[in-house]
């Protein structure tokens, strides 16, 4: 399993993913989600996965082809955001369909999802998921936000904190706490946690980090998000104290 995220936003976007791949409780391994591509000055390009890694792996190979050969459709030639998750979309397609070919009727998933964010010249930053099926959704004013993977236990901070609004900064904190509550959650979720802040228009990747399980800063916020629930949960109002009693029916 997995969990990526992507928020996009007035100042631009920022880009959170953990790296375990789990095959099993035995077998445990560590896989980076976050995939930046080296591309022409006027464009940065970023994939998230999740999902087959063989799928993954196929359709990383492929992109990175065809941008070496030239292809006539590729992640240098095309126009526009839109255009690049269509044809990733559609690598991704191929390449389900190849391993579905091959395994035949087993119970072999070959499945993956995207999410495909970055900007290309004067188009605004903008992040799409891409579904197994190649069609793709992006975010939206009243949801600047994507998840792929295990999102539901990370999901409440994010539908509470970002905003279009937010600061990149704050969002980037947002994303790490939303990261760390969904690690302590759920096992098959875990580090290292890249997390990428990209400003609209700089076409730079400078802003990039990455945290090891032990590293001081995420200690640090998993500590002071920890003591702040605790805190506010006790200083929430008491039942007793406002709440109306009422009788109970019997049967």
């Amino acid at each position: 399993m997995t969990y990526c995220i992507a928020v996009s936003i007035n100042e631009g976007l920022v880009l959170t993913s953990d790296s375990r791949t789990n095959a099993g409780i035995d077998n445990v391994s560590t896989h980076g989600k976050m995939h930046a591509f080296a591309t022409l000055p006027d464009r940065k390009l970023v994939m998230l996965s999740a999902g087959n890694l063989a799928t993954t792996q196929a359709v990383l190979e492929q992109l990175h082809r065809d941008i070496a050969e030239n292809s006539r459709v590729n992640l240098n030639s095309v126009g526009y955001i839109s255009d690049a998750v269509n044809y990733i979309g559609q690598v991704s397609l191929e390449k389900q369909k190849q391993f579905a070919s091959a395994f035949g009727q087993s119970a072999f998933n070959a499945s993956a999802t995207f999410i495909v964010a970055g900007q290309i010249g004067s188009e605004s930053p903008a992040a799409h998921m891409v579904y197994p099926e190649g069609n793709n959704i992006m975010t939206s004013e009243h949801t600047p936000f994507l998840q792929i993977g295990e999102s539901k236990y990370g999901k409440p901070v994010l539908d509470r904190i970002i905003k279009m609004t937010t600061p990149l900064e704050e969002a980037a904190r947002c994303c790490l706490v939303s990261m760390d509550s969904t690690i302590r959650s759920n096992a098959s979720v875990g580090p290292p946690v890249e997390l990428l802040i990209y400003r609209k228009n700089s076409f730079s990747f400078q802003q990039y980090y990455c945290f090891e399980g032990d590293d001081q800063y995420m200690l640090e916020i998993k500590r002071a998000w920890q003591a702040k629930l605790q805190q506010a949960f006790a200083e929430l109002p008491r039942i007793e104290n406002h709440a109306i009693q009422k009788q109970l029916k019997l049967i």
